[in-house]
């Protein structure tokens, strides 16, 4: 089977890196997004065509930030809510070696909602949990909406086209063409972690992959609602 990342996954940067707010401009005419913000499986995107999925709002005390991952997880990046980046979401300002973002929203005071959009619907996110094997776990996007299925495996190394990953969570949800990385994975009101990529479509079968919440949290020093 061919491996596939949805959307290039813009190198594996190699450590935490950090960056002053405002440190990408902003396209003339761009507005900041009004509260209460998106929530957790909607579109967002970037400069050059960049197409990725928020995966979840975050907070550390009271000010607010949501994750993504893929060709987002460029720090100074603007995020904006529609493709003609005409509302803007935030600006990425640190990244993973394993290439997840965290965004701070341009009103970062405003709260916003901890839900993850179930196409739909909503589900609330109100903690965070480390997947474990024949745990049933779902995951919202834009182009498949709400798949879900089990965890077949954890601490898995994949060798992916820009890089390898090592720690990841492999599930019996398929992904499709279009797909991109950052998507939500959760368990009824417990987030897992955020999709990064996977094998087959959802015609012949096929697997994905996803990177713990749990560390990137750690990693990040922020928590779910």
């Amino acid at each position: 089977m061919r491996l596939r990342v949805a959307t290039l996954l813009a190198g594996i940067v190699a450590v935490l890196a950090t960056a002053a707010p405002g440190a990408s401009a902003s396209p003339a005419g761009a507005r900041p997004a009004a509260a209460p913000g998106a929530e957790g499986g909607r579109a967002i995107y970037g400069a050059g065509g960049v197409r990725c999925t928020l995966g979840f709002n975050v907070r550390q005390n009271g000010t607010y930030y949501f994750l993504t991952a893929g060709g987002c997880a460029q720090v100074g990046m603007a995020i904006y809510a529609d493709p003609g980046m005409t509302v803007q979401l935030g600006t990425v300002v640190s990244v993973t070696n394993a290439a997840v973002a965290l965004v701070r929203y341009v009103e970062p005071s405003v709260e916003r909602p901890g839900s993850v959009h179930l196409y739909p619907g909503s589900q609330d996110i109100t903690t965070a949990g480390r997947p474990v094997v024949g745990q049933r776990v779902c995951r919202s996007g834009p182009v498949t909406g709400l798949r879900c299925g089990s965890v077949t495996a954890v601490n898995v190394t994949v060798n992916f086209p820009d890089g390898t990953i090592t720690g990841l969570a492999r599930t019996t949800i398929c992904t499709e063409p279009g797909d991109s990385p950052g998507a939500p994975y959760f368990s009824g009101s417990t987030a897992v972690g955020l999709g990064i990529g996977g094998v087959g479509d959802c015609a012949s079968g096929g697997s994905s992959f996803f990177q713990p919440i749990s560390p990137v949290l750690s990693a990040f020093g922020v928590s779910v609602y």
